[in-house]
């Protein structure tokens, strides 16, 4: 499972589709800023997300 994310500013979901980049459950993209923050790819607003972090949260089954 991807690394998930909830957009505080548009109460949204979203995932991870890479270190950098993300998707909203409306399909749109989103740059990680920071752990803390994103921006739209679409209107260039910054967005305070949950934390986004590059640590590898993968489970050894």
């Amino acid at each position: 499972m991807g690394k998930t994310f909830f957009d505080y500013d548009n109460d949204d979901f979203g995932f991870a589709i890479s270190d950098s980049m993300g998707m909203d459950s409306n399909g749109n993209m989103m740059m990680r800023m920071s752990d803390n923050m994103a921006m739209d790819m679409d209107s260039g607003e910054i967005h305070m997300i949950s934390s986004w972090s590059e640590e590898d949260d993968e489970m050894d089954w």
